[in-house]
């Protein structure tokens, strides 16, 4: 990939940059600003060189959500950010020729178009119109073949930020970690799963997994679950990864009726989970071995909360969240809710590397790459 510094002149050129703004919004307020000022280097790296930085990003949701909360954060680091209530079109090429040297526009939400997901060629072409130069710098969203991902690097000169290569530098390290290693993976859906897993179990001496991941392979030992969360594919592949010993997972978890509050949960062994009850946190006994293993581990791999974190069920992420900041370890995390409770205990800063990514972090230690990133070479 070519670098943003190796782009030879900036002053007074549009610059398409697409960041990652994507953070979580309640009541118009921003919860979670790591994801923006991550974005800021790159924006302050172009802006200081006079360009005209046109951004370019999206908000997860329905496809109706506003970026307007994001502009109204960014406004503190950002001097004269200016706003566009449209991402193509007469107005928001108007909005281009406006901006001095120097200058930062920022765009709707592109996922307001159908085009953005379904990388539509004509809407990839409406984007580039707005600038002649293209940064990737939405390391999150690399992992999807979307129009301001793939798209726009077909009609562009087209070069990494900041984000992307430190990103890219730091997760290649992981895959080669010093050992004693330990990699906890916790979320949802065994099938987006299974590759990174597979990659792990190979690469790393203890992999641990928990959170609703766990579900099904409790179940697939055999193990009922009660009303937990399980996934119904993979099955084959989950009883394969059963006979790696390296694989790891609860020795007891946090259970309570799907919808109980935290106070109504109970802690029980495995085999001791009533039909009634749902898993939806690890167990105190998991929390103390899973400190243990990082405190005897020299590399740390982290994606995922341990249980059902916005329900509050968040006791076994926080106790490995002060596990792995309180460890000499090299520690990797990444996922939106496991640097969110990081940020919450204000450990963020004693970890060696946040990752803006979730999903676009498993899929490059599974594969090395991600379309995103493929697009830029």
């Amino acid at each position: 990939m070519r670098s943003i510094r190796e782009i030879e002149i900036l002053e007074n050129i549009p610059v398409l940059l697409r960041t990652s703004l994507n953070v979580p919004v309640v009541r118009g307020k921003i919860e979670d600003e790591f994801r923006l000022k991550s974005a800021l280097p790159s924006i302050e790296y172009l802006r200081s060189r006079y360009a005209r930085v046109i951004l370019l990003s999206h908000i997860s949701g329905r496809g109706t959500e506003t970026l307007h909360p994001m502009y109204e954060a960014m406004r503190q680091w950002v001097p004269g950010l200016v706003w566009c209530p449209v991402s193509t079109g007469t107005q928001a090429r108007s909005a281009v020729r406006e901006l001095p040297p120097g200058g930062v526009l920022m765009l709707e939400n592109l996922r307001r178009h159908a085009g953005e997901e379904k990388n539509d060629t004509e809407f990839a072409k409406e984007l580039a119109m707005l600038g002649d130069v293209f940064v990737q710098d939405s390391f999150d969203v690399c992992h999807r073949e979307h129009a301001s991902v793939v798209g726009i690097p077909t009609l562009l000169p087209s070069y990494a930020g900041f984000t992307v290569e430190s990103e890219v530098e730091a997760l290649s390290k992981a895959l080669s970690p010093k050992r004693p290693s330990l990699a906890v993976i916790g979320g949802a859906k065994f099938s987006t799963k299974e590759p990174v897993l597979k990659k792990l179990l190979a690469t790393y001496d203890r992999v641990f997994v928990g959170g609703a991941l766990a579900n099904d392979f409790l179940k697939a030992k055999g193990i009922s679950v009660g009303t937990s969360r399980v996934s119904l594919e993979g099955k084959e592949g989950i009883r394969e990864l059963l006979t790696n010993p390296r694989l790891l997972l609860p020795l007891d978890v946090v259970v309570a009726p799907m919808g109980s509050a935290r106070e109504e949960a109970r802690e029980a062994m495995l085999g001791d989970i009533r039909a009634e009850e749902a898993v939806l946190d690890a167990g105190s006994k998991t929390g103390a071995m899973l400190a243990k293993l990082v405190k005897d581990s020299k590399t740390i791999l982290w994606n995922g909360p341990l249980g059902v974190y916005e329900d509050g069920f968040a006791d076994a992420t926080r106790t490995l969240a002060r596990a792995v900041a309180a460890s000499k370890a090299h520690s990797i995390i990444g996922g939106g809710d496991t640097v969110a409770v990081l940020e919450e205990l204000s450990l963020a800063h004693q970890c060696s590397f946040l990752s803006t990514g979730g999903g676009a972090m498993l899929d490059f230690l599974a594969y090395g790459t991600l379309p995103g990133l493929a697009a830029l070479k």
